[in-house]
């Protein structure tokens, strides 16, 4: 990863974060990105100073597309380049069909999770273009299997999946790969976010001893293990296309859907 430059969405905290640190220790330059300065500073000064290694802290709403512009302007006039991006940003809902905000919270699902990766992606990909880079896109178990409790997060999830393997084709003669992992219960506060509960995330680590095959929730870490192979331009080099599990063997496993505000 040496000399690489890296931009990760969402990367002030949880996965993002774990990306961000991975990608850098392996000697890359980062573009960390989010809508909280403090978290974003917290994320760069956790990167230690080396030479010809940057890390630089940029905030940004990914709703607001002269944000995403400016991401990408700064990006370039900071490094010069692009070799990786890594679409991480996302938001989560326990929305249902007869709720009374379901419509406006479906656009709010997929503006974040869908749109505006599509918006920061085809201003990337010219600059992928020159360095042959590639784009990892974070998506989710639950774009591969339903959840009625998660419904529309699960559409949006298969909506990305199916953009990365289209893209795959679209850029792969460009030489540029596409790829997606698909985390399933991951340690971060994203289950606190979605159901407004402060004790959700020990009631889905609960859940997974009992369910999970690993028997265990997954860590970020682990996530930003599977990023990095994906990203390196040696070990993963005839990879694109593909839709990564990393779900400790959850998608094999016979679950009943977890219900987010119940359990």
């Amino acid at each position: 990863m040496k000399g690489k430059v890296t931009l990760i969405t969402g990367s002030s905290s949880g996965i993002g974060a774990a990306i961000a640190l991975k990608l850098w220790s392996l000697g890359a330059n980062v573009v960390i990105t989010g809508r909280n300065e403090k978290r974003i500073q917290e994320v760069v000064n956790k990167c230690q100073n080396r030479d010809n290694q940057r890390a630089l802290g940029m905030r940004a709403d990914l709703l607001v597309d002269k944000d995403i512009e400016q991401l990408v302007a700064k990006t370039i006039k900071e490094f010069g380049k692009i070799d990786i991006l890594v679409n991480n940003a996302g938001i989560g809902t326990t929305v249902q069909l007869n709720d009374q905000k379901y419509i406006e919270t479906f656009d709010e699902i997929f503006k974040t999770n869908v749109r505006c990766i599509q918006v920061l992606t085809k201003l990337v990909v010219p600059y992928l273009e020159i360095t042959k880079g590639n784009i990892i896109n974070v998506s989710s178990f639950e774009g591969l299997r339903p959840n009625p409790v998660t419904m529309v997060y699960c559409m949006a999830k298969s909506a990305l999946d199916m953009f990365t393997k289209c893209l795959a084709l679209s850029l792969g003669p460009k030489g540029i790969r596409v790829n997606s992992v698909n985390p399933a219960a991951i340690r971060t506060p994203i289950f606190q976010t979605v159901t407004e509960n402060d004790k959700m995330l020990d009631c889905v680590e609960k859940y997974c001893k009992t369910a999970y095959p690993l028997r265990r929730i997954g860590e970020p870490e682990e996530v930003a293990e599977l990023v990095a192979f994906l990203a390196s331009d040696t070990t993963a080099s005839f990879i694109t296309g593909a839709l990564i599990p990393i779900d400790g063997g959850s998608l094999r496993a016979d679950l009943s859907a977890i219900d987010y505000i119940n359990l």
